[in-house]
Formats: C-alpha cells, structure tokens, sequence
C-alpha cells in the first residue's frame, strides 16, 4: 500500500470526473437506478483518492513535489479540481445543493492554487531547456477543471435567489476564461506535435481530453443559455450560442483523429489493447461529456439531431467506462503464486 501511495498517478481523479459524468449520461437516457448508483461510486471513489492524495503528499512529499514540479505531470493535478466540481454537479442535479456547495468550494480553492502556482512554475522555474517538449494532453485538463467551476455554479444558482444575476455573471466570466485557456493551450500542444517526434509513448489517452475541453464548454455555455433572463447574460447569449456551436462542431470534428491516433497506438501494442494505466480514464470521461453537451446543447437550440446524437453517444461511454472499470478492478486485483511443484525420485 505504501508503494501505490507513493507512486500514485496525480491525475487518478479523472476516474471521479469519467464515473460522475457517466452517472448524469445514465441518468438522462432515464437509467435512474444505474445513475445513481454510479453517483455512489463517484463519491466513493472521490474518498478514496482525496485520502489517497494527501496520504501521497505527506507520507512520500518529495515524489508528491516532483509531479508537482514536472511541466508533463503538473497539470494532471487539475483532475483533482474536475473531479470535486464534477461529483458537486451531479449532486445538483439531484437537487443536493448544500452537499455540492462545500465539495464545490474545495474544488475552486485547489484551482486558485494551481491555476498560479503551476503555469508559474512552468514559466519562470528552473531549467535548461524549453518545456514544449513536455507538453500533453494533460494540459488541457486546467480548461476542464475552468469549465466545470463555472458548469457547477448554474446548478447552485438557486441557493441565492436574490444573488441569481451576480451569480450568472461569475459563471459567465468563468466560461470566457475557459474559451480563452483553451485557445492557447490547444496551440501550445498542436506546436508540440508539429515540431517534436511523436514516438510511441506519446499516444496517450489524456490528448482525448482536447475534446473533452470543447465539450465540457459546451456543456457549461448550454447551462448558461438555461439560467433566467439577466442583464448581463441576456447581452452574452449570441456569443455563448454561437461559441457553443463552434464549438461543438470542434469537437465533433476531432473524433476521426482521435478514432486514427487510438488505432494507431493499438497498432503499436500489436494489436492486442494496452495494459490499464489510471491515465485511461481521461478518455472515458470525454465520451461522457460529448454525449451530454450533445443533448443539453439540442434541447437549448432546438436541433433534435444533435439530440439523437448525443443519446448514441451515451450508450458508447457507458460501454467504455464497464470496460475500463472491469479493468481496473482485474489491475487492482492480487494474482495467486503459482505452486511450486516437487517432483519425488526413487
């Protein structure tokens, strides 16, 4: 146990952020019992690994500092935001608001302190080269754990009836911060992949979290377009209709590369899939999260095909998720010794 403390990946909370965004999938496509159950397992897997991570951080601090000072590992830690605001979401939406309230709290207080320290540290820390060369997928998780602050505050606007306009404008000015993360942290990994081999290794899971970015934007602007008529929203909805849009259709674009770079990796492995690696999860949670910006996003612009689409694509991620959790669960699981046999002579 002390070895799985000590080398515990920094991005496992996207086990949180992937089983809390198929519990909501689950419970639009009306599999109430199922969403609900994955709503226990969420919770419980948010436990585990917020003992497990401060476990890590005093127990084995100089491994725990090190993720925090590698470019290529640093930003995994925003799964820990993702995660909270993700598991907070789906108590909203549930209608647990004073549940989600401290859980959401938490998840904003761990993004303030990451969203300076780390790209701090990646820009004016020590070293001897440039940091492109360490940039990944995980990048864009900081955008995801953006979004989901500002995806969970539509859901807790009701706690403060008379604070609803102040609320939808601090979600707003999130959801713009989220739009602009993600147009510069997307060109900083597409400079990587242009101007760095892409080996082997590099085929990792977390690059589907590009898409995950736009979707869970999408999702978030689709909230926004929910909230009642205010000031200052009222002024932004073309521009959160029209980006949402964009958007969308973004996302929807990167699913071929993604499908070409997925096959492609399994290719490298002969054919045969990947051993698990926490890192997985990263996929499965984008799969989640298209599928219900898909169908938030039909229902508020009235494209009943988008709709349909998103419904397809529901099935789809709670697929990948069984399959991957199965996986899990067999990594986690002690193989018997084999006995040794004795043979007798004479």
């Amino acid at each position: 146990m002390r070895d799985g403390v000590r080398t515990l990946d920094p991005g496992y909370f996207a086990l949180v952020m992937a089983t809390g965004i198929v519990s909501v999938t689950a419970a639009y496509l009306h599999l109430d019992r199922l969403s609900a159950g994955l709503l226990a397992v969420t919770a419980l897997c948010w436990l585990v690994l917020a003992v497990g991570y401060v476990w890590r951080a005093v127990a084995a601090t100089a491994d725990f500092v090190a993720d925090l000072r590698a470019p290529e590992r640093a930003f995994a830690f925003f799964t820990v935001v993702a995660g909270s605001e993700v598991l907070a979401t789906r108590l909203a939406f549930d209608g647990h608001r004073l549940l989600a309230l401290p859980l959401s709290g938490v998840g904003a207080a761990v993004w303030l302190v990451l969203s300076y320290v780390v790209p701090l540290r990646v820009i004016a820390g020590p070293r001897t080269e440039g940091v492109l060369a360490a940039a990944n997928g995980t990048w864009l998780v900081w955008v995801v754990a953006t979004q989901s602050m500002s995806l969970v505050l539509t859901g807790l606007a009701p706690l403060w009836p008379a604070y609803t306009a102040d609320v939808a404008l601090v979600a707003l000015a999130g959801w713009g911060v989220g739009v602009v993360l993600y147009l510069m942290l997307m060109t900083v990994v597409l400079l990587r992949l242009l101007l760095y081999p892409v080996l082997a290794d590099d085929l990792t899971p977390p690059y589907w979290i590009s898409m995950g970015a736009t979707a869970i934007t999408v999702h978030a602007g689709a909230r926004l377009l929910d909230l009642p008529a205010e000031p200052a929203l009222d002024s932004a909805r073309p521009v959160v209709t029209g980006l949402s849009i964009v958007l969308w259709a973004f996302g929807t674009w990167l699913w071929p590369p993604l499908l070409a770079w997925t096959f492609r990796r399994l290719v490298l492995h002969g054919g045969s899939p990947p051993a698990y690696r926490p890192a997985t999860w990263s996929a499965i949670f984008p799969l989640g999260m298209y599928a219900v910006c898909s169908m938030e996003l039909g229902m508020a612009i009235e494209a009943p095909w988008i709709d349909v689409l998103g419904r397809a694509e529901g099935w789809l991620a709670l697929a990948g998720w069984t399959v991957t959790f199965v996986a899990m669960l067999a990594s986690l699981t002690p193989r018997p010794r084999r006995a040794r046999t004795r043979t007798l002579s004479g």
